[in-house]
């Protein structure tokens, strides 16, 4: 499914190609320049296809391998655009809710550490499949989009294998409001709280719940997910924002930070679970 983010780096893939070719002493084929870098030859393609995205360093050796040094400006300014990818929803969900949540098992799959802050709504790599289900119709009503809603559910569950990966860790920060929002029934709320606290303890889980009377650092705004502190992903009601460069990922992490020490963990997070699960009218 075609994104704006995906088509900046198409765009800066097809302008590599024109370099490659545009080569001085003639076109060198993909496989001769791979050579030249050391590079496998499967990374030239990925780069000119759009499906790996450069570093400065990349752009730099290839500039000058293809016999064009002062393209390197050029070429950095374009990776420099994609500081902020903006994926509007509209264009994201025009095949419904399923083709969204692949892309981000892909991202999952990739990363070793996550970190994910939730103001509103469970995470969703905790969600239980029925609390899930209701996310994504509510999500459907709100931007009319297609509804594929048991083929997202499915997607979601399979994307939380990967918390029984050796290797892998998962923290999480809710807000107590985040518990407490009912955007199901009252029964399926009171199950998905009930698998939040069997999750604490977990090896690769490390649940922290920011109580709704505790004194915070930092105001509880939107939420956000950040991989292996290379990748910050958030969202509005529009679209959602890639944020990948150094200075604004470090302003998320010192959100995370700040956020963190106004939590609790443990048998105090499993006791405000406790209270929230008591409060509610289940019939």
């Amino acid at each position: 499914m075609s994104t704006d983010y995906q088509q900046a780096r198409a765009a800066l893939g097809a302008r590599l190609r024109e370099l490659r070719v545009a080569h001085p002493g003639g076109p060198l084929t993909g496989s001769e320049l791979a050579a030249h870098l050391g590079w496998p030859q499967s990374k030239i393609s990925k780069l000119e296809n759009g499906r790996q995205t450069a570093t400065p360093e990349d752009l730099r050796l290839w500039a000058a391998a293809t016999g064009h040094p002062d393209a390197y400006d050029e070429l950095h300014a374009r990776l420099q655009g994609f500081e902020s990818h903006v994926r509007s929803w509209r264009r994201q969900l025009a095949s419904g809710h399923r083709p969204v949540q692949d892309t981000w098992n892909e991202l999952v799959a990739g990363a070793s550490t996550i970190h994910n802050w939730e103001p509103t709504m469970v995470s969703g790599m905790l969600q239980t499949a029925d609390y899930a289900r209701h996310v994504f119709v509510r999500y459907a009503e709100l931007q009319n989009s297609v509804r594929d809603t048991e083929e997202a559910v499915r997607s979601r569950m399979k994307r939380q294998e990967w918390l029984y990966r050796p290797g892998k860790k998962l923290h999480v920060l809710m807000w107590e409001a985040a518990l407490r929002t009912l955007i199901c029934p009252p029964s399926v709320l009171a199950a998905q709280l009930d698998r939040l606290a069997g999750v604490i303890g977990m090896d690769t889980v490390t649940l922290g719940i920011v109580p709704l009377h505790a004194t915070v650092r930092v105001p509880p705004a939107n939420g956000f997910w950040s991989f292996d502190g290379r990748l910050v992903i958030t969202e509005d009601w529009h679209a959602e924002l890639w944020l990948d460069d150094a200075d604004t990922i470090a302003t998320y992490q010192r959100v995370w930070q700040g956020l963190s020490e106004s939590a609790v963990f443990g048998a105090e997070a499993q006791h405000v679970i406790a209270q929230v699960r008591r409060s509610l009218d289940v019939r």
